[in-house]
C-alpha cells in the first residue's frame, strides 16, 4: 500500500516559486518578441516612434527651431527608450494575463469571471488615457509653453527632458484614465460601497484638481483637461459598479 504524503509548506512555496519564474520568463519573452523588431535592422522602427512622440512638441516649436541632444549617447538611448516602453505597452494584455494565470489557483470561481474583463478593460482605459494626453493634452501644453517663452530665447527642448516630461504625463493620464476600474474593484471587494462613493464624491472633486495642479504644468488648461475627466470617470465608475457588480454569496457558500 502506498502511502500519500502531502506535500509540505516549504514544498508548496518552492512550486510557486518556480510557477512565478515561468510566468515571468513568458512576460519577458513576449515584451522581446515585440521589442527586437524595433531596435533591429531593417526595421529599426525606435527612432521613427520617438518622431511620433515629439511631433506634438516639434509643431508648437517656432520657425527653425529644434530639439536637442545634449549627451554623446542620448541620440541612440531615447529613442531606445522609447522603444522599450512601446514594446511593454503592447504586451501589456499578455503581461497581465501571466499575472491573473499566476494568482488564479487561489480565487473564488466568480473572481475568476471577474479578473479578465477588468485586464482588457483597464489594459483599453490606460491605452486611451495616454492618447488623450498626447493627441489632446500635449497640444495645449506645448502651444502654451511655446507662447509664454520670451522672444529673447531661442526654444529648443533637450530630447532627455523631453522623453522625462512625456513619460510622465503619459503615465498620469494613463493611470487617471483607471479610475473606473479602481472604483468596481473596490465595491465587488466590499471594501467601498457606492453609498459611500456617492457621499465622499465633494472629497473626490477636490482630490481629482489638487493631482491635477501636482502632475501637470502649471497652466489652468492642461489641469482642467486632468481634472474634468477624472471626476467623470469616477462617476462612471459608480454608474458602472451600480450596474455590473452584483452580489455573488451563492457562488462563495458553493465553493
Amino acid at each position: 500500500m502506498v502511502d500519500l504524503i502531502e506535500p509540505s509548506g516549504q514544498d508548496t512555496f518552492v512550486s510557486h516559486l518556480v510557477e512565478l519564474r515561468d510566468r515571468l520568463v513568458k512576460a519577458i519573452f513576449a515584451w522581446l518578441v515585440v521589442l527586437i523588431p524595433l531596435i533591429t535592422p531593417p526595421w529599426f522602427l525606435a527612432g521613427k516612434i520617438y518622431d511620433f512622440v515629439a511631433q506634438p512638441m516639434i509643431d508648437a516649436l517656432p520657425a527653425g527651431s529644434t530639439m536637442i541632444a545634449t549627451g554623446v549617447i542620448a541620440p541612440f538611448f531615447i529613442p531606445l527608450k522609447i522603444a522599450m516602453l512601446a514594446a511593454f505597452l503592447v504586451a501589456l494584455p499578455i503581461i497581465l494575463y501571466q499575472a491573473w494565470a499566476f494568482v488564479a489557483p487561489g480565487l473564488y470561481k466568480h473572481e475568476k469571471r471577474f479578473v479578465l474583463p477588468l485586464i482588457f478593460t483597464s489594459t483599453l482605459l490606460f491605452f486611451v488615457g495616454m492618447g488623450f494626453c498626447y493627441f489632446f493634452v500635449f497640444k495645449m501644453v506645448f502651444s502654451f509653453i511655446a507662447q509664454m517663452a520670451p522672444s529673447s530665447i531661442t526654444v529648443a527642448p533637450d530630447i532627455e527632458n523631453y522623453f522625462s516630461f512625456v513619460m510622465g504625463m503619459f503615465l498620469a493620464f494613463g493611470l487617471a484614465f483607471e479610475t473606473p476600474v479602481v472604483v468596481v474593484v473596490l465595491v465587488a471587494t466590499g471594501l467601498v460601497s457606492i453609498e459611500t462613493l456617492r457621499e465622499v464624491r465633494r472629497y473626490v472633486i477636490v482630490g481629482a484638481f489638487v493631482v491635477a495642479a501636482i502632475a501637470t504644468p502649471p497652466d489652468v488648461t492642461s489641469q482642467l483637461a486632468l481634472a474634468i475627466p477624472l471626476c467623470i470617470l469616477y462617476e462612471l465608475g459608480i454608474i458602472f459598479a451600480r450596474f455590473f457588480v452584483k452580489p455573488r454569496t451563492a457562488d462563495i457558500v458553493t465553493e
